[in-house]
């Protein structure tokens, strides 16, 4: 039993989904095995992202979480404002002092919670991020990633090593709910908004049921979506790059030397189009599109 006179430290998981509910009631169980010596108060937020498959009964065995509550969406807005809409529901209809967000799929190792548990007892005003230190994809997804973080860094001069799997406290969730560019993408809000960060390291985990359903072209334009938060820098980066560029050719101006040229304006162009998205009225109306709430009874009741 928790002393009354002693507030109860409470932690939130938000968990953004579609269509991954065999893989949820896994995590779930998995995340109740890895907190169930925490000196804490534990519930689980679900972002339903309007999944075209039904949830059948989730096969829940659980001892620490208190309560899950499934926020089902009326349409798809993808994990990045799913995950946007979930902290600024938190924020309005909850009592907490940290959220973790984490992944359905497994691919966010629950082994790693403790760790950032451990942080943020000792640092309760940092956000803290799962830095990949290895990835578990092919070859292929490996060197795009790595294209992903070169292209980041040379445009932005950012380094953003994580992505969702993340524990923020409250201080700083009432920050990033209020800047449009969290409507866009959440590591690079976080990059952006917030100067307070420590790391632990994450190795991306394997997923527990379905095979990934984010093709090429949604990976090319969620790596855009991260670099279009640093918007400034990538124009003011942009027209350094072709200004060094033009003085080193202009003596051998061609269609070939120009050729580079035409690329660098192309994918400013598209930066600049995706960071048209970054919606402030978006983010505040983001709640209008709930359709339901489900309540599953807490722990103490099953």
């Amino acid at each position: 039993m928790y002393d009354r006179d002693e507030k109860v430290k409470k932690f939130k998981f938000l968990i953004p989904l579609f269509n991954d509910w065999t893989s949820v009631s896994k995590l779930l169980n998995e995340i109740d095995l890895q907190i169930i010596n925490w000196d804490a108060e534990v519930s689980v937020i679900i972002i339903n992202d309007a999944s075209t498959e039904e949830s059948a009964d989730l096969n829940l065995s659980l001892k620490k979480i208190k309560s899950i509550t499934i926020l089902n969406m009326k349409k798809n807005r993808v994990h990045q404002r799913c995950i946007a809409a979930g902290l600024k529901y938190i924020c309005k209809n909850e009592d907490f002092d940290w959220i973790i967000v984490i992944d359905a799929d497994g691919e966010d190792r629950p082994e790693e919670l403790n760790d950032f548990y451990k942080k943020s007892q000792k640092n309760p005003n940092t956000t803290i991020t799962g830095n990949r230190v290895k990835r578990s994809e092919g070859l292929i997804f490996k060197v795009l990633y790595e294209l992903h973080k070169l292209l980041t860094l040379i445009f932005t001069g950012k380094s953003i090593k994580f992505g969702n799997f993340t524990c923020l406290p409250k201080n700083h969730v009432k920050q990033l709910i209020e800047k449009p560019y969290l409507w866009n993408s959440y590591s690079s809000s976080i990059v952006r908004a917030i100067n307070n960060r420590m790391s632990i390291p994450s190795i991306r985990g394997i997923r527990y049921a379905l095979p990934s359903k984010m093709n090429f072209f949604a990976l090319v334009f969620h790596s855009f979506a991260i670099i279009s938060v640093f918007r400034k820098l990538v124009v003011i980066r942009s027209i350094v790059f072709f200004l060094v560029y033009l003085f080193l050719i202009f003596n051998n101006i061609s269609v070939l030397t120009l050729f580079p040229i035409l690329l660098l304006f192309l994918f400013v162009f598209i930066i600049l189009k995706i960071s048209m998205r970054s919606n402030m009225d978006g983010l505040d109306k983001s709640l209008d599109n709930i359709g339901s709430i489900d309540v599953l009874p807490s722990s103490d009741n099953r």
